[in-house]
């Protein structure tokens, strides 16, 4: 199994996740000719995707969705209906030689999820766009392979923009984002001794920065002894990021 990110950002946002010749989308909130440039990167095209799944129904996330089959797309009830086939969270369906199981996350959207993708014994975890790490979600995604967790902004750097304090109150809410510390705190519940590689997802590009997210995890996981040998990475909202075992 591999990923291959596009784009991670307020700005739009798509992952595809692979494996064997399955192809799965993860949103879709860029253009048609993003996806396909990104795609071309690792050798494939849109006409690849077996199915799109979808985070929740802010425009970043699902602006895109008119460019793809309807019948192909799924989302939690309410999240983009009737614009997509229903899936329920915890209850995992199949496309192809992939298990996807939809997560419950904390965001301010109609019935936002993050998801699972199982694929023989690899298993990656997608969670962004949430407040809080919800765990009742334990039971379901302990001990991936890979993990993609938001880690969207330094509160300090928050606190200092020319935002308005409703919009920063908003962002820091339950029903939010999570901060650098508050998404390595999740990582940590999530992690196990399969995990690999961890990538930090949907950095604000006025309230964070790579270095600063990293650093707060290398500070929170050197306090809890975590293995230095998980790889951990920021998704970039301007150009693409490959994960798990992708081979030319």
């Amino acid at each position: 199994m591999y990923f291959h990110n596009i784009a991670s950002g307020s700005k739009g946002n798509a992952t595809i996740v692979v494996s064997n010749k399955t192809v799965i989308l993860i949103d879709m909130g860029i253009s048609f000719v993003s996806l396909e440039e990104g795609m071309k990167e690792v050798g494939l095209t849109p006409n690849e995707i077996d199915a799109a799944i979808f985070t929740h129904d802010h425009s970043d996330h699902y602006r895109g969705l008119k460019f793809l089959k309807t019948k192909k797309c799924y989302a939690l009830e309410g999240t983009l209906t009737p614009l997509c086939n229903v899936c329920n969270l915890f209850e995992p369906f199949e496309i192809k030689d992939i298990k996807i199981t939809p997560l419950l996350t904390s965001h301010d959207a109609t019935n936002p999820c993050g998801y699972m993708l199982e694929s023989g014994d690899e298993k990656l975890v997608y969670m962004t766009d949430t407040g809080m790490f919800m765990e009742e979600n334990l039971n379901y995604c302990k001990n991936p392979d890979y993990l993609v967790i938001e880690s969207n902004h330094d509160i300090q750097m928050l606190m200092l923009t020319h935002r308005p304090q409703l919009l920063k109150d908003r962002i820091m809410s339950e029903h939010g984002h999570l901060c650098n510390e508050d998404s390595a705190y999740a990582s940590l519940d999530i992690i196990g001794p399969k995990t690999k590689e961890i990538y930090l997802a949907h950095l604000s590009e006025e309230a964070n920065t790579p270095e600063k997210a990293l650093e707060a995890y290398e500070h929170i996981f050197k306090e809890h002894d975590v293995s230095p040998d998980i790889t951990i990475k920021c998704l970039h909202q301007w150009h693409s990021t490959t994960g798990g075992k992708y081979e030319n």
